[in-house]
């Protein structure tokens, strides 16, 4: 099953024999264990709930969740089969189930970028600073329309910018290293340094 959740680490490049240099995001991806089991009998749908990490002062409905698996995970996430899966809970899942060259699915939360105007939210445009303009020149300006008398749900307006779910597919395997649990994917990863991702190999 490619399937694992890692902490990006940051990126660098990676010089290959041809000399042709490939800029890389690197994960650090401990094994990751298998906390429950869910199938279409029991659960209306296949899924495998891994746990990641070493957490602290777990709640006693985790703690009791996550008994049977020997272990006390930071971070839990599921992950969807088209079939049910071949794991029992205890199971560990690690970068060697990939390969070099897979396609794969990268799901993070995005940068939180605090609370931001529209010019650097929606990359709108400055209003102009000629012919007696007031000189704010980053406000919103006029929001409503003559018919009907209302602002439309979802206008583009200030607000809080980033920490978003952001999933970001076809990155591709480039490099890994089993013996430091480590994984480079091809390209840019969403999320800052230290961020948890997960990742999924492509169908």
């Amino acid at each position: 099953m490619q399937v694992i959740i890692g902490t990006k680490i940051g990126m660098t490049q990676i010089i290959g024999s041809d000399g042709i240099v490939t800029p890389v995001t690197i994960l650090h991806a401990d094994p990751s264990t298998v906390t429950q089991i869910k199938t279409v009998a029991s659960d209306g749908y296949n899924a495998v709930q891994l746990g990641y990490g070493q957490g602290k002062n777990l709640s006693k409905s985790v703690s009791g969740h996550v008994k049977a698996a020997g272990v006390t995970p930071k971070v839990l996430r599921e992950f969807r089969t088209k079939e049910t899966p071949e794991l029992k809970i205890g199971d560990k899942i690690s970068v060697e189930n990939f390969k070099l060259g897979d396609k794969v699915t990268v799901t993070g939360i995005s940068k939180g970028k605090g609370f931001a105007g529209t010019v650097k939210r929606w990359n709108f445009n400055e209003s102009r600073n000629t012919h007696g303009f007031k000189g704010n020149i980053r406000r919103v300006g006029s929001i409503g329309s003559m018919y009907p008398q209302k602002v439309f749900k979802g206008k583009r307006m200030p607000g809080r910018m980033g920490h978003d779910q952001v999933t970001v597919k076809n990155l591709v395997v480039a490099y890994i290293d089993t013996d430091r649990n480590l994984i480079g994917l091809k390209g840019a990863v969403p999320g800052p340094k230290k961020g948890i991702v997960t990742v999924e190999g492509e169908a």
